[in-house]
């Protein structure tokens, strides 16, 4: 006979399979971290935010809904749009706090793609200023 095996579920694990539809979304930074790369070979650093809402028409209809995309310490390039959406300035030898981030609000695109032959939400690095900051 088998042991009782129960689960709780947060409300994050109930929005995290959850796929939006493509658009720009208003989004809170609610997690950074750092890790090593599965070759060992680089750092990836993994960023998680949460739907606040539709950017375009204001719909909270995916609210809540977590989503994570990484950068790479080997195409830091990358992390450029993202701290200028934020409004941080950055330049060559001047580092930038990407863990300063958690809590600040901007704009992402984010759509559907496939990873290990699973549908996710993902981020193509499409990142700008939110439009209520935007004069």
């Amino acid at each position: 006979m088998s042991d009782d095996v129960l689960i709780e579920f947060s409300n994050d694990d109930m929005l995290r399979g959850k796929i939006v539809e493509p658009a720009w979304y208003e989004m809170e930074i609610t997690d950074v971290v750092s890790k090593i790369s599965s070759k060992g070979d680089s750092t990836n650093y993994v960023v998680t935010g949460r739907v606040v809402k539709n950017s375009d028409d204001g719909s909270d209809k995916f609210a809540g809904v977590p989503v994570t995309w990484n950068f790479n310490s080997k195409a830091k390039g990358f992390m450029v749009g993202y701290f200028n959406a934020l409004g941080i300035e950055v330049g060559a030898g001047r580092p930038s706090n990407l863990g300063a981030t958690v809590g600040e609000r901007l704009d992402v695109y984010v759509e559907p793609g496939e990873y290990e032959n699973k549908v996710r939400n993902q981020v193509n690095h499409k990142y700008r200023m939110r439009r209520d900051l935007v004069a």
